[in-house]
C-alpha cells in the first residue's frame, strides 16, 4: 500500500468480501460495488506511479488529484468497515432457554434485522456516492491530462555527485578507513592476489560511501591498466550503465559510444572483451536493485590478472549478492567517531584557526549528538548555521538551540537540507509500495524511541498495512518479513540482537526521522502534537492518525476539538497525561489506541476505560504500564480487536489487572499480552489466538483442556501454579493440539512436575524456542533429532543434569543456535569428565551453563565451531590447582566468556580464586580471537 493511495488496497480487498452472499446486497448495489472497484484498480494504478517519485516532480494538479483520491479511499473503507460492524453477529447467546430469555432473543433479532435493513440502506448510499466521486475524479484525470509522470521542471542533478567531485581537502576522518579498505582490497594472500575481488561498502544514506569508495579510487587506480567510475540511477537502464562503463575506461576509443545504436548484449560483449587482457578496478555506486547487478556483474570476468572491483549500496542484501566469493568482502560503513564529528562540524562553521565559542559548547555537543556521526547531517547542519565567509560574525546562541531543538521535526531552512532530504530520500523512493506506508508509520513515535518491533508490527496489522500473502504465512510472520526488509535497507536501526539476528526494537535515526516526518506533512499521515513547539491549527483539516508526545495538557486539550474528528484511525499518547481520555470515545473509526506508559491510575478520574465501548472500529488496544485496577467489561463488545497488550499494566507494579469474562467474546482477537493474568472459562472460544503470553494457569482443568482448542497458537507464555498432576496431564493434552507451535514457555510455581505426563507427549516439529523453568525433572524424553528439525533455542533448568544423554541428545539438534541449561539447585558434581562427539552443536552460538560444574575441555575439537558466547561454572581450587583444563583454543569462534567461580569456604578461599582468575586469563589472552573474559 502505498501513502498517496491511502487505504486503497484495504478498501478493494473489502468492497470485494462484500460480493459474497451473507451480506445479501441487492443486484444493483453489487453491479455498482464491481464498478467501483475497476474504477479504483486504475485510479491505484497512477497513484503507485505518482507515489514512486518526489512530489516536486509533478505538477501541483496531479497533487492535487492524488490526495482527492487518497481521502476518497479512506472515507469509503470507513463506510464499509461500519457496514461490516453493523450487520455481524456480536456473538454466541449464553444462557438458559427461560421465557425470559426467548423473549430477549426475539427482541435482539428484531432489533437486528432491522439494524441490517438501515445498514444495506447506508452502504447502497455510500456506494452510489463513492461512484459518483470516482467518476468525477477519472473525468478530472483526462481534462487536465493527469499522468503519473515526471514534469520536464524535475530535479535533474543528483545530489550524490557531489560526494564524487568533493576536494579531498574537504574531507574529515577518512584517512584511516580508506588506507584500511585499500589494506583489504589489496594486500591478501598470494592467489587473492591474482584472482577477482569485490569489496561492497553497505550503510546507511549519508554516512559518506561514495565519499570513501571514490577516495579509495584515487587512491589506487594509477595501479590498474583501466578504471572506472558509474554511479547507479534509481532506475538503472542497462544500456546506459554499460555505455558510461565503456566511455570511462577509454574515453578515447569509446568517445561516441552514446551516439551508438547497440542493445545491452553487444554491449556487454564489448565490455569483456575490453577487460579480458586487463587489470581494472571498476567502481559500481549506489547499487539499490539486485537484479540490475546479476546483469552488471556480468562483464567482471576473472583474468588473474589482479583485477578489483567495489561497489556500494544501501541494502545489506545486495551487498551480500555483490560477495559472493570466500575472498569478496563486505564493508560495514560506520559513523564518524566525536573527534572526527566535531573537526568536520567546526571546518565548515568557523573561521580557519578560530576556536567554538565557550557559550556554544554545549549545544555544539548536543547538536553533534543528534546528527549521530553522519556526515551528510553533519554538514547540512553546519551549513544551516555557518555564516558568510566574509562575515566575522557567529550566528547567536538562540538561532543554534532553535537549529537543535527542531532536529527530528524537520528541517526546514537553506538548500543544504534539501540536499540531505533528496539524498535520504532515494532510500524512500525505492522501496515497494507497502513498505513506504510502513516506514512513514514510524513518524507517529518520538525521536530516540526504542520501538519494540512486535508493537510496531501489530499496529501496521490493525491499520490494514500488512495484507495477507501466501495460505501458510499469518499477517505477523509478514508483518515481520516488512520489518527485516526496512532494516535491511538500514532504514531503522536494529537493536537488542539476538543470536539469530533477529531483532526485538529499533530506532529511526533523527535525519530519517526528519525525512518522514516532511513526508508524513505532505500527505496529512500523521498528525503530531507537540507541547514544546507551536503547531499548526488541526481543527480545519482532516486527521488520520494522531500522536500526542508532550504534557503540555492546557495547550494541547485548547488545540483539539476531538468531537470534529471522526475519521481518526490512530490515537498514540506518549509521555503525556494530557486530559483526553474521555474524549477519544468520539473517535468512531479509530483502529489503534496506544496509552503504553500514560499512568491513567494516577487519577480515579482515567481509570475508568468503559469510553472504549464506542471503539468499535478497535483493532489494536495498547494498555502496557498504564497501572488501571481492571478491564471494564464493555471490552467484549470490541468484536474485531485483534491486539490486547497488558503488560504490567495492573496498578501496581508486579500486580495484576482484573480481566472480566466478556474477553472470551473477542473472536477476532490474534494476539494478547498479559502479565501473570488470569483467563476466564471460555478462552477455547477465541479461535483466533496466535500469540498467548503472560497467562497464570491455576485454575480448573477445563481451562487447561481449552487451550487445545486455540490451534491457531503459534507462542505460547504460560505461568504453571499447578499441583495436582491429573491438571497437569490435562495441560500436556492440550498442548499436544497445537501443532502451529514455534515459541513455547513455561515458568512453574507450583509443586507438580510434567515428568509422567511428557512421556506421551509428541512435540509440533515446527517449535523453534523452548523455555522450560521449574517444569521437570530432567530433558524430556520427546526431545530429540527427529523432534526438533527447526528448534534454534533451548532455556531450560532441571534438578539433575546427566552429561552422558543430555549432551549426546542436545548436540545433535542441527539447528540449535542457543542453549542455556541450568539446575534448579546448585550441582556439585563435575560433569565435564564427559566428553561430547566431535561434530556437536554444529549451529551453536551461545551455550550458557547455570549451577553445576563443567568446562571447556568436555567439548573437543570441531565441536561447537560456531560458538561466539560461552558460560560455565567451575570449582576454583580445581583450576588453580591444574586439575581443570580450561584452555579455550580449540573453539575457533570464541569471542565472550563468563566463568562463575565456585569457591569453597576456607582461609584460602582469595588466594585460590585469585590463581584461578589467571589461569582463566592465560586462557583468554592465548587463544586467537582474545575473547573477552568475566569472573
Amino acid at each position: 500500500m502505498d501513502v498517496s493511495s491511502g487505504a486503497m488496497i484495504p478498501l478493494i480487498k473489502k468492497l470485494g468480501s462484500l460480493l459474497v452472499d451473507e451480506y445479501n446486497l441487492e443486484k444493483r448495489v453489487k453491479k455498482g460495488v464491481k464498478s467501483l472497484i475497476t474504477e479504483l484498480k486504475m485510479m491505484h494504478a497512477v497513484l503507485r506511479k505518482i507515489g514512486a517519485k518526489p512530489p516536486e516532480q509533478f505538477d501541483e494538479e496531479v497533487l492535487i488529484w492524488a490526495g482527492k483520491v487518497r481521502e476518497l479511499s479512506y472515507h469509503m473503507e470507513d463506510a464499509v468497515d461500519a457496514f461490516i460492524v453493523r450487520v455481524e453477529d456480536v456473538g454466541h447467546d449464553h444462557g438458559s432457554t427461560n421465557m425470559k430469555n426467548k423473549v430477549k432473543k426475539f427482541l435482539k433479532r428484531v432489533t437486528k434485522l432491522f439494524t441490517k435493513g438501515k445498514a444495506l440502506h447506508q452502504i447502497s448510499d455510500d456506494i452510489e456516492e463513492a461512484q459518483r466521486l470516482a467518476k468525477e475524479l477519472g473525468d478530472l484525470c483526462q481534462r487536465y491530462m493527469i499522468e503519473a509522470q515526471a514534469n520536464s521542471s524535475g530535479d535533474a542533478i543528483d545530489p550524490r555527485l557531489k560526494a564524487v567531485y568533493k576536494d579531498v581537502t574537504e574531507l574529515v576522518g577518512i584517512d584511516h578507513v580508506r588506507d584500511e579498505l585499500i589494506k583489504k582490497l589489496c594486500d591478501s594472500n598470494e592467489r587473492s592476489k591474482e584472482h577477482l575481488r569485490t569489496i561492497s561498502i553497505v550503510g546507511f544514506g549519508g554516512l559518506g560511501k561514495t565519499t570513501l569508495a571514490k577516495a579509495v579510487y584515487d587512491k589506487i587506480k594509477v595501479e590498474f591498466d583501466s578504471v572506472a567510475f558509474v554511479s547507479v540511477s534509481r532506475n538503472p537502464d542497462m544500456t546506459n550503465i554499460f555505455k558510461k562503463l565503456l566511455y570511462e575506461l577509454d574515453k578515447g576509443k569509446y568517445a561516441t559510444i552514446n551516439e551508438a545504436t547497440r542493445d545491452e548484449g553487444q554491449l556487454l560483449d564489448e565490455l569483456r572483451i575490453f577487460l579480458q587482457d586487463r587489470r581494472y578496478l571498476i567502481v559500481i555506486d549506489d547499487i539499490c536493485d539486485e537484479e540490475a547487478w546479476e546483469f552488471i556483474k556480468c562483464a567482471f570476468s576473472d583474468n588473474c590478472l589482479g583485477s578489483r572491483v567495489m561497489t556500494t549500496t544501501r541494502i545489506g542484501s545486495i551487498s551480500k549478492a555483490c560477495c559472493s566469493s570466500g575472498d569478496d568482502i563486505i564493508y560495514q560503513m560506520k559513523p564518524l567517531t566525536d573527534d572526527d564529528s566535531k573537526r568536520l562540524f567546526y571546518k565548515r562553521i568557523f573561521l580557519q584557526g578560530s576556536k567554538c565559542p565557550d557559550e556554544l559548547e554545549q549545544v555544539c555537543r548536543e547538536i553533534l549528538k543528534k546528527c549521530g556521526g553522519v556526515p551528510l547531517a553533519i554538514i547540512t547542519i553546519a551549513s544551516i548555521l555557518a555564516t558568510n565567509r566574509q562575515d566575522q560574525h557567529i550566528k547567536p546562541k538562540y538561532q543554534w538551540e532553535n537549529i537543535l531543538v527542531s532536529i527530528g521535526r524537520g528541517l526546514t531552512e537553506g538548500g543544504s537540507t534539501k540536499d540531505m532530504q533528496r539524498i535520504l530520500s532515494f532510500s524512500y523512493y525505492d522501496l515497494p509500495s507497502h513498505l513506504k506506508t510502513c516506514l512513514l508509520y514510524l513518524s507517529i513515535f518520538p525521536e530516540d524511541s526504542e520501538i519494540r518491533r512486535d508493537r510496531l508490527i501489530w499496529m501496521w496489522i490493525a491499520e490494514g498495512f500488512v495484507q495477507g500473502g501466501k495460505q501458510e504465512t499469518t499477517l505477523f510472520e509478514l508483518g515481520e518479513s516488512y520489518f527485516n526488509e526496512l532494516a535491511n535497507r538500514n532504514l531503522i536501526q536494529p537493536i537488542y540482537l539476538d543470536v539469530e539476528g533477529r531483532t526485538g526494537a529499533c530506532r529511526v535515526h533523527d535525519m530519517v526521522l526528519d525525512l518522514l516526518c516532511f513526508l508524513s506533512s505532505e500527505e496529512n499521515f500523521v498528525t503530531i502534537i507537540d507541547g514544546t513547539q507551536q503547531s499548526k491549527p488541526i481543527s480545519h483539516c482532516k486527521i488520520h492518525r494522531l500522536s500526542f508526545q508532550n504534557s503540555m495538557s492546557d495547550l494541547t486539550t485548547h488545540r483539539v476539538n476531538a468531537t470534529n474528528m471522526s475519521q481518526v484511525r490512530s490515537v498514540i499518547l506518549l509521555r503525556t497525561y494530557i486530559d483526553l481520555i474521555q474524549t477519544i470515545s468520539h473517535f468512531q473509526v479509530l483502529r489503534v489506541l496506544d496509552l503504553e506508559g500514560c499512568n491513567l491510575g494516577k487519577n480515579l478520574h482515567h481509570t475508568d476505560l468503559r469510553y472504549i465501548e464506542n471503539l468499535l472500529h478497535l483493532r489494536y488496544l495498547g494498555l502496557r504500564r498504564t497501572f488501571v485496577s481492571e478491564l471494564p467489561v464493555e471490552i467484549g463488545k470490541l468484536k474485531f480487536l485483534q491486539t490486547l497488550d497488558l503488560v504490567e499494566s495492573g496498578p501496581e507494579p508486579g500486580s495484576s489487572i482484573v480481566i472480566p469474562p466478556s474477553v472470551v467474546r473477542l473472536r477476532h482477537l490474534i494476539c494478547l499480552h498479559a502479565s501473570n493474568e488470569v483467563l476466564p472459562v471460555g478462552i477455547g472460544d477465541m479461535a483466533s489466538l496466535e500469540e498467548l503470553t503472560g497467562v497464570l494457569m491455576d485454575g480448573p482443568s477445563v481451562i487447561n483442556k481449552e487451550l487445545g482448542k486455540l490451534i491457531k497458537l503459534r507462542v505460547l507464555d504460560l505461568i504453571w501454579n499447578g499441583h495436582d498432576e491429573s491438571v497437569c496431564n490435562s495441560l500436556v493434552v492440550s498442548l499436544g493440539n497445537l501443532r502451529k507451535m514455534q515459541s513455547l514457555t513455561i515458568y512453574s510455581h507450583g509443586s507438580a512436575r510434567f515428568d509422567v505426563s511428557w512421556d506421551d507427549f509428541v512435540p509440533t516439529p515446527e517449535l523453534r524456542a523452548i523455555e522450560f523453568h521449574r517444569c521437570t525433572t530432567t530433558l524430556p524424553r520427546w526431545v530429540n533429532l527427529s523432534s526438533f528439525p527447526l528448534l534454534s533455542s533451548m532455556n531450560i533448568t532441571v534438578n539433575m543434569v546427566r552429561p552422558e544423554v543430555d549432551f549426546q541428545i542436545l548436540g545433535k539438534l542441527p539447528a540449535l543456535r542457543s542453549l542455556m541449561l541450568g539446575v534448579n539447585k546448585v550441582q556439585h558434581t563435575r560433569v565435564e569428565m564427559f566428553v561430547v562427539g566431535a561434530n556437536a552443536f554444529p549451529c551453536l552460538r551461545v551455550c550458557k551453563f547455570f549451577r553445576f560444574l563443567t568446562g571447556p575441555s568436555m567439548f573437543p575439537r570441531g565441536a561447537m565451531p560456531r560458538l561466539v558466547i560461552l558460560r560455565f561454572s567451575a570449582r576454583a581450587l580445581d583450576i588453580a590447582s591444574g586439575d581443570q583444563d580450561v584452555s579455550m583454543g580449540h573453539l575457533p569462534s570464541l569471542q565472550q566468556v563468563t566463568v562463575y567461580l565456585w569457591v569453597e569456604k576456607g582461609s584460602s578461599s582469595d588466594k585460590c580464586k585469585k590463581e584461578a582468575d589467571v589461569v582463566l586469563r592465560h586462557a583468554a589472552d592465548t587463544h586467537p580471537n582474545r575473547p573477552n573474559l568475566e569472573t
